[in-house]
């Protein structure tokens, strides 16, 4: 098997990539940590609750938005869920499923929070951009997300984290 190391300008294009995802999560987490006491997973489960009918949405219709595991869905739905935050009901046309849906205390916590939020995004990220390189950015990360899960053609979606089995949960 021939290994296909990256080039010198592959290696530095990698490398600046892990260091700006890692700063720009970290700079968001503190953010939402020190404004709302929650990582950036939970504000994200509010913020794509409050963007749909009714503000529910089924938890694996919720994980697959989210790109994450189920179980790590449950979990932090659970934390939510104690917080009053969020509650799980049951599925109405399908006995194996639950529902999440942001309550009032949630929707208020998360317009509380959007506007550090969006500043902490525009700041760490946007304000550092041309517009010609927003495009820019999003059309790789498009491409990027399309060719891992699938849409491309290139793969099967098995292999996506909202598909993946780590342990038996009502989803």
């Amino acid at each position: 098997m021939t290994i296909r190391w990256l080039t010198p300008e592959e290696q530095r294009a990698w490398r600046a990539y892990v260091a700006a995802s890692l700063l720009l999560e970290d700079a968001i987490d503190r953010q939402l940590q020190h404004e709302a006491g929650m990582p950036h997973l939970y504000y994200s489960i509010l913020a794509h609750l409050s963007e749909v009918p009714e503000r529910q949405l089924r938890m694996t219709d919720l994980a697959e938005k989210l790109k994450i595991t189920r179980s790590r869905l449950t979990y932090a739905v659970t934390r939510l869920e104690k917080d009053g935050l969020v509650r799980r009901e049951n599925c109405r046309w399908d006995r194996r499923g639950s529902i999440a849906v942001l309550t009032d205390e949630g929707m208020a916590v998360l317009e509380r929070t959007a506007p550090g939020h969006v500043e902490t995004v525009r700041a760490s990220l946007f304000d550092r951009l041309t517009p010609e390189q927003v495009g820019q950015l999003e059309e790789i990360c498009t491409h990027i997300a399309q060719g891992l899960q699938g849409d491309d053609g290139g793969g099967g979606p098995e292999g996506v984290p909202w598909r993946r089995r780590s342990s038996p949960s009502c989803s």
